[in-house]
């Protein structure tokens, strides 16, 4: 009876020996680092949220925990074998027994197996994960708050998103920038931020790098080996200028480098924007767009961008582009888009019977010209060939930017339709008609700031008291005429009174003098 006894002490001391080499085995390999981490992580029942931190930086299992399990499992030797642990009391309190040690073992594989289902994917289209013994590699997470225009966030290892729930998942984070403690933020994805009410109109992308507790990440049912670029169309798609200003010229800065590689992902999917853009769109990605609105499958891709990178108004500054990005660069982009032909403006010789084209933006709604057929005959009898074009000629992109490169000339009362000076040749000139209220500072800078950038001359024509409607509507006394700065105080008020509730009359004769400049200028004899 005594030597059975022995024999089951032996017995048991051979399998607690056996049991502790298993152990140092598992604190010299790499992947079981990560069961003595998960092991770890539930002996010891740490918080959810730590749990999650510890989950996105796997492979950093430190010494102290390694020693750790050590000491658990030498403070349940068998009667007999050697002790050297002082005291049980540094053992976390759950392990009561030899057999909760190895329940906790086996669970801490059980996670190990789910968390690598989280982490990893095999890149097939079918979403199957790789082998649960192989982590996923680590992401990277930036992001920039700190623009006025933009949030951006970029990331690039196992990205996966949801379209209907317009949720971005970041496995395995390492961020490299500030980020929350729960590990979650939320982007509109449209560059007009210090916008309050425009950006309420714009919807939410969330960005999680890590999974809320109790759920698991959803796994892959389409896997893409290029990079997603993810922004929203925004509550002004209809605007040329904003369309231009806030979106294509911000999606050719941030995708342009990809040269077609890139898959679109569009949230608040407006069809008309999608489908007036449509040329511009298929030269920065080579993929059909994806409606992020009514997609339901979940995707992955390699890196994602959330949020499209804007510099200035109708502009790029090349000290922030990645690739030294110019507007210069862009136009040529635009012409190569629109089939453009003509690069350059070049002296007309009126000696040969050319003539220089001018074109005359025409509004319809406000800020008309309420004179535009003595105004399109004075710049005519000057010696342009002008081509009128009204609301329903400038809706055309793909017509109209041909009319425009055939162009020296552009002029118009501020507004949208005067951007269709991007597609003017080099050297071209834009005549912006400036309303009466003080306008000058905020018409100069949506058009005349950046017609440098663009090669282009500027010119500007501003409105006297005698030349608005205004003068049939108020007083003279009134701040309209009084102290027009003063309504510039509210953007609301500067808006009823100057841009939505005026029309121009110009003086035909000063007019035509600023056109004969504008004529001499860009001909010769």
């Amino acid at each position: 009876m005594k030597a059975g006894r022995n024999l089951v002490s032996g017995g048991a001391a051979a399998a607690w020996l056996l049991g502790l080499v298993l152990v140092l085995v598992v604190l010299q390999t790499d992947f079981l680092q990560q069961i003595t981490h998960f092991t770890v992580a539930s002996i010891t029942h740490v918080s959810d949220e730590m749990a999650y931190k510890v989950s996105s930086s796997v492979s950093e299992i430190t010494r102290k925990q390694q020693q750790q399990l050590v000491e658990v499992a030498k403070s349940k030797a068998p009667v007999g074998m050697p002790n050297t642990t002082d005291s049980v009391a540094d053992a976390p309190p759950s392990l009561t027994s030899s057999d909760e040690i190895g329940s906790h073992v086996v669970d801490g594989i059980k996670d190990l197996k789910h968390e690598n289902e989280f982490l990893a994917m095999d890149g097939q289209i079918d979403g199957s994960m790789q082998n649960s013994d192989v982590a996923a590699p680590r992401s990277k997470l930036t992001c920039n708050f700190s623009s006025r225009h933009m949030d951006i966030c970029a990331m690039e290892g196992d990205i996966r998103m949801h379209g209907k729930s317009a949720t971005v998942y970041v496995l395995a984070a390492s961020n490299d920038s500030y980020w929350p403690e729960n590990g979650t933020v939320t982007i509109r994805p449209f560059p007009r931020k210090h916008e309050v009410s425009t950006m309420a109109k714009v919807q939410e992308v969330t960005i999680r790098s890590s999974a809320p507790v109790g759920t698991t990440p959803p796994r892959c049912t389409v896997t893409h080996d290029v990079p997603a670029v993810v922004f929203s169309t925004g509550p002004d798609s209809g605007n040329f200028f904003h369309g231009m200003s806030d979106m294509v010229i911000p999606l050719y800065i941030t995708t342009r480098e990809y040269n077609g590689r890139v898959q679109l992902v569009v949230i608040d999917y407006n069809h008309k924007w999608i489908s007036r853009y449509r040329d511009v769109l298929a030269a920065l990605s080579i993929y059909p767009v994806i409606n992020l609105d009514i997609d339901n499958a979940v995707r992955c891709f390699p890196s994602v961008h959330v949020g499209i990178e804007y510099h200035d108004t109708l502009g790029i500054n090349p000290a922030l582009s990645r690739n030294g990005y110019t507007m210069m660069d862009f136009l040529g982009f635009l012409r190569s888009v629109y089939s453009l032909k003509r690069p350059w403006v070049t002296p007309v010789n009126l000696s040969f019977g050319q003539r220089p084209r001018l074109v005359m933006i025409l509004r319809g709604y406000s800020r008309v010209l309420t004179n535009e057929a003595e105004a399109i005959t004075a710049a005519t009898e000057v010696g342009f060939e002008v081509v009128a074009a009204g609301p329903e000629v400038v809706k055309d992109i793909t017509q109209f930017a041909q009319v425009v490169n055939t162009c020296d000339v552009i002029v118009g009362v501020h507004g949208a339709g005067l951007t269709n000076m991007v597609f003017l040749p080099h050297n071209g000139t834009v005549m912006q008609i400036i309303p009466w209220g003080e306008m000058k500072w905020p018409c100069w800078a949506t058009f005349g700031y950046p017609s440098p950038g663009m090669g282009l001359r500027y010119v500007e024509y501003e409105a006297t008291a005698e030349e608005t409607t205004l003068k049939d509507v108020y007083p003279k006394d009134h701040a309209v005429f009084a102290d027009p700065l003063s309504l510039h105080k509210s953007f609301d008020d500067m808006y009823k009174y100057f841009l939505d509730g005026q029309n121009v009359t110009l003086d035909i004769d000063r007019f035509t003098g600023d056109i004969k400049k504008i004529y001499q200028s860009i001909t010769i004899t």
